[in-house]
């Protein structure tokens, strides 16, 4: 039987529309009293600003990757590239596909408990209803991705329409009550530019940069991109530019309105703000359109991380079932459904405040960090072609390092414990999966295939 393959169908706007569709979800509206709470201070702009700067900067590493090797799964070929198919590139990849059964269901079912959450303004819940509602979301995500991608391309596109008439309302509502500039003419006022607010503003972009993730999302769909050297780049930094600008503007439109020190002790921020500035009504509806963002966010999400457990399958890395395409649709049903049980599961369990550190925490070490230290690597061997190239190389890498760190530390100890407890684990289990399959993790490429086998054979 011939194998299906993937097909490339989704163009920029389609790209640049899943990616921002995940980056908008629950996150920027949930986070955004969070950011202020923590900073405590009219200063909290900063904390998107610096949410921007990092996710730019890493945008150059995903770019540099996602052209080099434009395929299903994202960092799972960057990760075996990089380090080597038959030696650390084997491991740090299996690592990746090990982490992402984990933190890809948990992102999510982050989104499905925000919708949950946000729904609460609309209708008081129990906790049993609530986890039903979140329980719902996740199930009606996996039926509306159950087709084929270009009709999902069109419905991301609806999806970032809903996204960006959203943003724009909050943002003119801000700018027609008249005091828009407010919170930028006293970004300063009472900054102290000591360890104090570097520690801070640390601790706060923990949550702005959980806002921004998902730029990166269309490398996991690298091979079903058209002119993935030219569109995948391109709607990464077209993704951030807009959704940054986004960001701070919604920021200042809702501080304009509701000081800070209210603002941050609000659960449902933006339904307060749309309240006072224009009724009980419409504040039900913008309320309406934030459940839409938040369902699209999931919706991208899964999207993109049901591809990573295929394309680790399809390589022989991972359980064969995960490999298999709907033979009409030719999208990884197997790895979609599993994916959406896990994260089924993980709403019905978890709080949304115990899930947004974890998720970064788990992510940092192999995905973020992992990926840039193996893109210099790479560069340095010269021995691989790169559509795009980022500029002053390699000082972005140093900083994506050095801020990602950052992050890491200020997610806390028990967090920074987790993500490496989850490593420890996975690769323990892929040596016991290396030895019961009589493989050699760590065998050098220049050595002969028969003497692999006759290594293999031995142990």
């Amino acid at each position: 039987m011939a194998e299906i393959k993937e097909e490339r169908r989704l163009g920029l706007l389609q790209a640049t529309a899943i990616n921002m569709t995940d980056m908008v979800g629950i996150g920027p509206f949930i986070t955004l009293p969070m950011v202020i709470h923590i900073l405590n201070g009219p200063y909290f702009l900063y904390a998107w600003l610096a949410g921007a700067a990092l996710s730019m900067v890493d945008a150059m590493i995903w770019s540099e990757l996602g052209t080099a090797f434009p395929k299903a799964g994202g960092s799972y070929n960057f990760l075996k590239e990089t380090y080597g198919k038959n030696g650390m590139g084997r491991l740090m990849s299996f690592l990746f596909v090990w982490q992402t059964m984990i933190q890809a269901p948990l992102v999510i079912a982050s989104a499905a408990i925000g919708f949950a959450g946000y729904f609460s303004y609309l209708v008081p819940l129990t906790l049993l209803e609530s986890k039903l509602i979140s329980g719902s979301v996740v199930i009606c995500i996996v039926i509306l991705l159950f087709r084929k991608i270009e009709a999902i391309g069109k419905i991301s596109v609806l999806l970032w329409g809903a996204v960006l008439f959203t943003m724009l309302w909050i943002i003119g509502g801000g700018i027609t009550h008249g005091n828009f500039l407010a919170p930028v003419k006293h970004i300063n006022d009472g900054l102290t530019l000591d360890m104090t607010f570097v520690a801070a503003l640390g601790f706060a972009s923990v949550k702005s940069v959980y806002s921004y993730l998902g730029y990166y999302n269309i490398c996991h769909l690298g091979g079903e991109i058209i002119n993935p050297s030219r569109n995948i780049p391109r709607s990464m930094f077209l993704s951030i530019t807009g959704i940054a600008l986004l960001y701070l503007l919604m920021n200042i439109s809702v501080a304009s309105v509701i000081p800070w020190q209210v603002a941050k002790d609000s659960e449902f921020v933006i339904s307060l703000f749309m309240q006072q500035l224009a009724g009980p009504k419409a504040a039900t509806v913008i309320t309406c359109l934030i459940l839409l963002v938040s369902f699209a966010s999931v919706f991208s999400a899964t999207l993109g991380y049901s591809r990573i457990p295929y394309a680790a399958a399809a390589d022989g890395a991972f359980f064969k079932v995960f490999a298999r395409l709907h033979p009409t649709g030719h999208f990884p049903y197997v790895s979609l459904l599993v994916l959406g049980t896990i994260a089924f599961v993980f709403s019905l369990l978890f709080k949304l405040s115990d899930v947004i550190s974890a998720i970064l925490s788990m992510r940092i070490l192999i995905q973020f960090i992992g990926q840039a230290v193996g893109l210099y690597l790479l560069r340095k061997q010269k021995q691989t072609t790169f559509p795009y190239k980022m500029p002053f190389f390699p000082i972005p890498i140093v900083l994506a390092i050095i801020m990602w760190a950052g992050i890491l530390i200020s997610t806390g100890f028990k967090m920074v414990a987790g993500g490496l407890t989850a490593i420890v684990i996975g690769t323990i289990v892929y040596f016991i999966k290396a030895r019961l399959n009589q493989e050699w993790p760590f065998v050098p490429s220049s050595i002969p295939a028969p003497l692999i086998s006759k290594i293999s054979s031995e142990q």
